[in-house]
């Protein structure tokens, strides 16, 4: 599998975690999980069924708060802060089980996305001033710019609810991009679409990062992680397995171990120099099969 294909440098840490931790009752979900994401770069987040990465999301988004550990994002510790905090620090997510309001127009859902940042209070909304309707004839056009942005202007005006599927997914993507996020964390965007939406959801997050927006990715995909991630982090119980360049990442024994079951780690890397690409390459790891 190849490196990823841009060459964009990444710079200094934007995130840091160290020794996160979370229970729930007798389940360790997280366990002593570091890890850093750089500015400028597209980081993946990978792992099994029940390995711990949608915790980890909820512990650095304040959904959980964790028994230990920190997560410092651009010099503050987000698990002191709320949710609604932590968006305004910067920080944006989307959801593994889509979010939408689905009563309201994509246009309106990427309105409220800007809420945030706007200024007007409850006594503009009764009053309605020159301030208050300047104000929100800006929040929706710049709601039809990100509407644009992520390729579904032409339903603007459609309730969520009727839009398809990889239209509600790139739907959730512009509404977090209007918070104006610095580090958008994006949990299996991919999750459900085809191959060709997911090559239109590939080119989506590149932009993004070309546009100067660090992206955590949360993917089962693992063609889609390899090729476009930076670095990659590897979740295996709640801890973590392994955390380097994707070309490390997919060599591991263990990782391989953990995604295709003991016996096939010794057989894909005795492969690897002559065809790196099993670990997405479906043939290849079912011929490595015991």
């Amino acid at each position: 599998m190849s490196a990823p294909a841009s060459s964009l440098q990444t710079g200094e840490p934007l995130l840091v975690a160290q020794g996160l931790s979370k229970r729930f009752g007798g389940l360790q979900a997280l366990k002593d999980v570091s890890f850093e994401i750089r500015k400028g770069e597209i980081f993946g987040l990978i792992g099994p069924n029940g390995a711990g990465k949608t915790t980890l999301f909820n512990v650095m988004t304040a959904l959980y708060i964790p028994e230990s550990g920190s997560c410092n994002f651009q010099g503050v510790e987000l698990t002191r802060l709320k949710p609604h905090q932590i968006a305004d620090k910067g920080l944006a997510r989307t959801f593994q089980n889509i979010r939408l309001f689905s009563a309201l127009t994509a246009l309106e859902n990427v309105m409220i996305g800007q809420h945030l940042r706007t200024k007007a209070g409850l006594w503009g909304a009764v009053v309605r001033n020159k301030a208050t309707r300047d104000e929100e004839a800006r929040v929706q056009a710049r709601a039809l710019e990100l509407l644009d942005y992520v390729g579904i202007g032409h339903v603007a005006n459609e309730v969520a609810s009727s839009l398809s599927y990889g239209d509600q997914r790139r739907l959730e993507i512009a509404r977090a991009l209007a918070t104006g996020p610095a580090l958008l964390a994006l949990d299996e965007p991919a999750a459900g679409m085809n191959p060709s939406e997911t090559v239109v959801l590939r080119a989506l997050i590149e932009k993004i990062r070309a546009d100067g927006i660090t992206v955590l990715l949360i993917e089962h995909d693992m063609k889609l992680v390899m090729n476009m991630c930076d670095r990659v982090l590897v979740l295996e119980y709640g801890q973590v397995l392994s955390y380097g360049l994707p070309q490390e990442v997919q060599r591991d024994p263990r990782v391989i171990e953990a995604y295709l079951g003991k016996g096939a780690a010794q057989d894909l890397a005795q492969q690897a120099d002559s065809a790196p690409n099993n670990l997405s390459n479906p043939s290849a790891a079912e011929s490595a099969q015991p």
